[in-house]
């Protein structure tokens, strides 16, 4: 859902991968800090964590570092004047990095030297229920929907896309629709990480959300978002992502060795197809 806004506006964000994995470390580190230390090993342990404190301000200060990232790309959009492509493309390869570095730095300060951050209080697992992230993705595509298609915000953001000078020309805050657009990329990414945080139960900077990045994108792109910007429809976007959904599982049902290799090719596939149909559109229309 963030990815469709920012290419409807006339963007990209590569950073969706290392964002989750990135924001999954944010989190598992707050849960650790805020658990009680084993006089014997002097480490935290996670599973005592009573009531929901914890996990409520694991989650803000997840979430407001997802802001911060977007309001990041933002101001090196905007300001600095890179690209798109340029600016999210650094938090792509810097973002896990930055991971890497500060789970096993902020881990030895709270008593245990880790890459790999677990967080696995009884109370955060709760959310790896199946019935949680299905809510919490329905929720935000109906705030998504009104934002895009009921508000002046939204109009702004399709006006944007479709031709920023005009848009600027004609009255529209420019900068702060683009700081809109990928300040939602990022948050959502952000939830993303906290959801699979829960599921998986620990943050591990080497494996989590390697190439979902280009997962969101090819959802986006497959329900109808046109990266030229300008066009999507946010049902269009549920369907892709449903239609994507659908397409990995199967690849993962009837190719038991390697399904990894051949769900790369075809998700590939299904972009350049689907970009070539919007093309196609765009020409005839």
């Amino acid at each position: 859902l963030g990815a469709a806004i920012v290419i409807i506006v006339g963007g990209i964000d590569l950073s969706s991968g290392s964002m989750i994995v990135f924001s999954a470390s944010i989190c598992a580190l707050v849960l650790m800090a805020c658990a009680p230390v084993d006089p014997v090993t002097n480490m935290p342990i996670t599973e005592n964590l009573v009531g929901w404190t914890p996990v409520v301000l694991a989650i803000g200060v997840t979430l407001m570092v997802g802001l911060m990232v977007g309001t990041i790309h933002t101001w090196l959009i905007t300001v600095v004047q890179l690209p798109p492509f340029v600016a999210t493309l650094a938090s792509l390869v810097g973002l896990r990095s930055f991971a890497k570095v500060l789970n096993p730095a902020v881990s030895k300060s709270l008593g245990s030297e880790v890459t790999k951050v677990r967080a696995d209080a009884e109370s955060f697992v709760l959310l790896s229920e199946w019935w949680v992230a299905l809510t919490v993705f329905l929720v935000l595509a109906v705030a998504c929907y009104i934002l895009m298609s009921h508000t002046r915000w939204g109009r702004h953001l399709y006006a944007l896309g479709g031709n920023e000078e005009a848009a600027r020309l004609s009255g529209i805050q420019t900068d702060r629709m683009k700081w809109l657009a990928y300040s939602i990329g990022s948050v959502t990414a952000s939830i993303a990480g906290i959801l699979y945080l829960a599921k998986i139960g620990a943050a591990n900077p080497g494996t989590l959300g390697v190439g979902y990045e280009l997962n969101a994108i090819a959802a986006a792109v497959v329900g109808g978002c046109s990266l030229r910007g300008g066009l999507g429809l946010i049902p269009g976007v549920m369907l892709g992502v449903l239609f994507l959904r659908v397409v990995i599982d199967s690849i993962n049902k009837v190719v038991s060795k390697g399904s990894d290799d051949y769900q790369g090719m075809i998700v590939g596939f299904l972009v350049v197809l689907a970009v070539a149909f919007n093309e196609f559109r765009q020409s005839r229309t």
